[in-house]
């Protein structure tokens, strides 16, 4: 039995988006597991077959009460009555292929390279493996001082994946792609040539703008030169 795991705070990601991550995960990780979105609001439209748990405590200043930082909140010594291989997944990732291998990967932290930093060592947590309670440290860390250690990193990613320095492995390459990056053709293209899954692609990240929902209908939030065409095999992955 392994975990995958998911973290809702706010309403930015209305329940839609955990159903179809669900969906996505069902249909592509053959191996038993349990599906467990962390949230603050366990009432609402997430679909019964998701087990809710309460977001472990993490104290954060006023500023930075929204979620990417709650994400370190997961490294807590206990996950409710969770234990073992644990798979992490954004609400906003777009699975497009199998993720058995994902726990079958050696490593100990097991983390996409962020597309924008490579060689610097910094993971992209938008997909992170790992084991429940094994770097309990890192939340103990951040736990002493939380103005200092979101001061010293310009995200949480970057002091996850400085904290732990030498317990990263990246993925292979191909395995986690960035829509914005490895997707979206040439910038003069854009307006003629449809998005493209790259090869071997298993797990697509949608960071920032557009989410999943803009991009199959060709919409970028954030002004006219944003552009890119209708994306529709989006629709044929991101369902319940």
């Amino acid at each position: 039995m392994v975990n995958v795991i998911c973290i809702k705070w706010g309403d930015k990601y209305p329940d839609l988006y955990v159903n179809k991550l669900y969906g996505m995960v069902r249909r592509n990780l053959k191996r038993p597991h349990r599906f467990v979105c962390f949230t603050h609001d366990p009432c609402g439209s997430i679909r019964p077959e998701v087990e809710l748990m309460p977001i472990p405590a993490i104290q954060l200043p006023e500023r930075q009460r929204d979620w990417p930082w709650r994400k370190v909140s997961l490294f807590a010594p206990a996950l409710g009555d969770l234990s073992g291989p644990t798979l992490f997944l954004d609400l906003d990732t777009l699975i497009t292929g199998p993720l058995d291998e994902f726990f079958e990967y050696p490593g100990e932290f097991c983390v996409a390279e962020n597309w924008t930093q490579p060689g610097m060592g910094i993971g992209n947590t938008s997909v992170y493996r790992f084991v429940v309670g094994a770097h309990s440290d890192l939340y103990e860390h951040f736990m002493k001082d939380p103005p200092a250690a979101i001061g010293a990193h310009d995200n949480s990613q970057t002091f996850i994946s400085r904290y732990l320095g030498p317990r990263l492995s990246f993925w292979p390459k191909e395995w986690v792609r960035s829509f914005k990056i490895n997707c979206l053709p040439p910038f003069l293209l854009r307006p003629f040539v449809t998005p493209k899954i790259p090869s071997g692609a298993r797990v697509i990240a949608f960071p920032g703008n557009p989410k999943m929902p803009d991009a199959a209908l060709g919409r970028w939030p954030g002004g006219p030169h944003k552009f890119l065409r209708a994306t529709p095999w989006i629709d044929e992955y991101w369902r319940e």
